[in-house]
């Protein structure tokens, strides 16, 4: 029993920091490989597999361990989102790039400002904190506009967080986030390799962001969005919800004063208080209906 517990403890403050790593460290080799997405797809599988395992041998909370029929819609939109938009802006900056050839005029707006001399590592520094310049503001926008919180809605409408559901975003939700994001490292000049590796950063921290496992992230939780400040991010209490809108850094929650951090164990008391559809189409569609949007916001309007 001692040994468990002692296994357990060293799990919980060595986990996060393995997983990040480890997913860095396999990045690395795959991106080198002659097939970088497919390797890298293949060490991403890796990393989520070891976290629904630790999800089960120490849960934050074991009444998420629960099913809450929401599983196979949230892969549905984890396939949509992660698996298409954001593996396609990944793979081949294609989003901004598409933008660039069918209108001309911004190829020529393209500055080469990128400081493409520096190691590769100072590079993926740089381009993880502009991107989280745009994220924040576009998750905070998201939080703090009905329009843009119509989309947002889905991803906070789980009452569990468990790495499953980590890409439970609408398509217009995750394309807002991409354009303030990743077009300002186009117009900069970042090459290809810099888009690989912010979605590598920006794909760990998310699995890590939403995991249901016991982590003991200390002084992590000051420069990271990690499980603990993500907690209380979904919490349905809007003064602790309406908080931590870091993608991957904290820097700018700092900065703009949405850092929240309190000494007590974090929020299990998520969700919205409005109603979202049941079944992964009508959930697409939701957001752009009246109704629809009356029921997100929590109107009277009712769900048949």
């Amino acid at each position: 029993m001692a040994k468990a517990q002692i296994l357990k403890q060293t799990l919980s403050y060595s986990s996060w920091p393995l997983v990040f790593g480890g997913g860095l460290v396999g990045s690395y080799f795959a991106f080198t490989s002659s097939h970088p997405i497919a390797a890298f797809l293949s060490v991403y599988a890796c990393a989520v597999i070891a976290l629904f395992l630790l999800e089960r041998y120490i849960p934050y909370e074991v009444e998420w361990l629960e099913g809450d029929g929401e599983t196979m819609t949230s892969i549905g939109h984890t396939l949509l989102t992660k698996g298409i938009v954001q593996l396609a802006a990944a793979a081949s900056a294609i989003f901004p790039m598409l933008a660039a050839n069918v209108l001309q005029p911004l190829a020529a707006m393209r500055f080469d400002l990128w400081p493409a001399h520096l190691p590769m590592v100072v590079q993926v520094a740089l381009a993880v904190t502009v991107a989280e310049f745009g994220l924040y503001w576009a998750h905070r926008i998201a939080h703090e506009t009905v329009f843009f919180w119509r989309f947002h809605a889905l991803h906070h409408s789980v009452v569990r967080l468990w790495v499953v559901n980590t890409g439970r975003f609408h398509v217009a939700d995750s394309l807002f986030k991409i354009a303030l994001s990743q077009i300002p490292l186009y117009f900069m000049g970042a090459p290809l390799q810099v888009f690989w590796w912010l979605g590598a950063v920006t794909a760990f921290i998310g699995i890590l962001t939403h995991c249901n496992v016991d982590m003991k992230t200390g002084l992590l939780d000051y420069v990271f969005s990690t499980p603990r400040l993500h907690r209380w991010h979904h919490s349905k209490q809007l003064p602790e919800g309406n908080t931590n809108y870091g993608e991957n850094l904290v820097i700018f929650d700092i900065i703009f004063g949405s850092y929240h951090n309190p000494d007590r164990p974090s929020s299990t008391d998520i969700g919205i208080k409005g109603e979202i559809a049941k079944g992964f189409v009508p959930q697409l569609v939701q957001p752009f209906t009246k109704d629809g949007v009356r029921q997100i916001i929590g109107k009277d309007t009712k769900i048949n």
